[in-house]
């Protein structure tokens, strides 16, 4: 039987890792390894100078077998992969994330961080992401369809396939665009707001402006035009 590592950056209790474990049922023997709590924008990062922790939680899905980690999702899927998996898994799937990991943003996610190192391990990974909003119709729809499809789909060395559901009614989807493009533009413009907290000290928060446009074929392009997008994102060669 197949055997499925799943992990998120939502940390452990996320729905959307929850409702993908209940999908991944379908294909294999599950074990979920997830942060203890919210871990978005730490991208591969990996903790070297101190112990993880990792302790057996109780998941709301039957048959899955989970624990929370109080590293870094890429930390969840070393330990998953080298500690917790019999004989390691065969695939590792991270997600779904509460909000696009597409564009030049995929640069500071940590779910396409986590895919990521399971493929440095030699794993065939997925990155799941969908819109911030609660409306999951259109992933519930295409969820399973392309998890079957990628699975006959292997990618190559520092790879992953990396899927995001748009924010729509099932109703106004176009379906699903295969083999997208990173969009390489500008997708964050960022700045950060100050408080003076005293002298010498200050406190700063980003604050996000969107480019609600991108190149057709890429994967910000699906998505505005409310089309699932699937495609392989390259890691370092």
């Amino acid at each position: 039987m197949r055997k499925i590592l799943i992990t998120n950056d939502d940390g452990i209790d996320a729905k959307g890792l929850i409702r993908l474990a209940e999908t991944a049922k379908k294909f294999g023997e599950v074990w979920v390894v997830a942060p203890d709590g919210q871990r978005s924008g730490q991208s591969h990062s990996v903790n070297l100078h101190r112990p993880i922790e990792v302790i057996r939680v109780d998941f709301p899905v039957e048959g899955v077998k989970a624990y929370a980690c109080n590293g870094a999702p890429a930390d969840c899927v070393r330990i998953g992969v080298l500690n917790i998996v019999p004989g390691k898994p065969d695939v590792v799937f991270s997600g779904i994330n509460y909000g696009y990991n597409l564009a030049s943003d995929i640069q500071y996610s940590a779910t396409a961080g986590a895919a990521f190192e399971a493929s440095f391990q030699k794993i065939q990974s997925f990155a799941f992401s969908e819109s911030a909003c609660e409306n999951h119709d259109v992933t519930d729809r295409y969820l399973e369809e392309i998890i079957r499809v990628l699975l006959t789909k292997p990618h190559g060395p520092n790879q992953i396939w990396n899927v995001n559901f748009p924010e729509c009614d099932l109703k106004d989807c176009g379906g699903i665009l295969w083999d997208r493009k990173v969009y390489m533009g500008v997708f964050y413009d960022d700045r950060y707001n100050e408080t003076v907290i005293d002298e010498g000290k200050s406190s700063y928060m980003v604050e996000g402006i969107r480019n609600w446009e991108a190149d057709d074929g890429t994967d910000l392009n699906a998505v505005l035009r409310n089309f699932v997008s699937v495609g392989i994102v390259n890691n370092v060669s």
